[in-house]
């Protein structure tokens, strides 16, 4: 049975897409067959899957590749042509046997209106009754079609009604963030959307228009694996001080605001399964920043656990110091993934 997995926070620049690739990847590294969705408008997983250092590269893709991409799949029922969803032709990842990627389009942000009059208006409008249900089927038939274990769904930041649907459809959701004063707001501003979003995908689920829709929209069953904190910097093998200040706030957060919130509305696992995962404050991991490896990795487009010591060009003691944090980075997505396996088959 396949697993959609959201990548989600309101707020940008917290490493959302580096997560999901790196993630991705281990997942596929440890035998399951994956597949990445680029739902964000800016594409940025796809520019890390595929060269896009040629000019144009992306619109040269798009003309070579009609159709392989989020949005022009989703076409037949966006744009009411005569003929089913089908599953979308995906990628492969050089290098990584297993794992696969949608590509994004810049233009999936036209969507946008035409899904939220959908999700607001289709018990009266007919001709859009197809809309709200159709990411949910194409991502089932992608992943039956690859026989997909996961599929991990990158999403931009914001509160439109493509992430609003994606979100609500999705199995689990992960919340990417960083220890600073913008997070700790997202988080409690999380508290009050997501909920939101759940009774409105039950109510819309309750609805025979979208029930019984060519692409039927399905009650939501939303669960939270967890807050992957990142983007903070090290001394002495521990959060510097100002970070570690974010931290206790960033839990405060998520205990005081998020969970609670999260439990009165059942997107909560049991309290058994977050323990069995060895998280604590419902950390799924804490990944520092990756420093000068960031850039090597987009450039050989692979995950920083992944870099050789001719990806980095170092030698001596500096390739020493790189080689131990590349290591590091291992375990650290190996434990992620592990803890992702756990809490994706925990009892619902």
């Amino acid at each position: 049975m396949v697993t959609k997995i959201a990548l989600f926070n309101n707020k940008g620049g917290v490493s959302k897409t580096t997560t999901c690739f790196n993630l991705g990847w281990m997942l596929a590294e440890r035998g399951h067959r994956v597949i990445m969705v680029d739902a964000d408008p800016q594409c940025n997983l796809t520019g890390m899957v595929l060269d896009l250092s040629g000019e144009d590269a992306l619109e040269a893709f798009y003309k070579e590749d009609p159709g392989r991409n989020l949005k022009e799949a989703l076409e037949p029922a966006f744009k009411s042509r005569p003929r089913p969803l089908q599953p979308i032709n995906c990628v492969p990842v050089n290098e990584r046997d297993g794992l696969y990627l949608v590509p994004g389009h810049v233009a999936l942000a036209e969507d946008e209106t035409s899904l939220g009059i959908a999700q607001q208006l289709s018990e009266s409008l007919q001709g859009l009754r197809n809309l709200p249900g159709s990411f949910s089927h194409i991502f089932q038939l992608t992943a039956e079609q690859y026989g997909a274990d996961f599929v991990l769904i990158d999403l931009s930041p914001g509160l439109g009604a493509i992430n609003q649907n994606l979100v609500a459809t999705a199995d689990s959701f992960i919340v990417p963030c960083s220890p600073d004063v913008f997070s700790v707001m997202a988080i409690d501003s999380l508290s009050r959307v997501i909920p939101r979003w759940i009774e409105w995908a039950r109510r819309a689920s309750q609805l025979e228009v979208l029930a019984t829709a060519d692409y039927p929209f399905i009650a939501p069953d939303l669960k939270f694996l967890g807050v992957v904190v990142q983007r903070f910097r090290l001394r002495s093998g521990k959060p510097t001080k100002a970070f570690a200040a974010y931290f206790e706030k960033l839990s405060a957060a998520i205990n005081g605001a998020l969970v609670p919130a999260l439990s009165k509305n059942g997107v909560m696992l049991k309290d058994e399964s977050y323990g069995a995962a060895g998280m604590s404050d419902y950390i799924l991991s804490e990944i520092s920043d990756f420093n000068t490896l960031i850039a090597i990795s987009q450039q050989q487009r692979k995950p920083v656990f992944t870099l050789t010591q001719e990806d980095v060009g170092r030698s001596g003691k500096l390739w020493s110091t790189q080689q131990a944090s590349i290591a590091t980075f291992r375990q650290t997505f190996e434990e992620l993934a592990a803890r992702v396996e756990l809490l994706a088959s925990a009892d619902r």
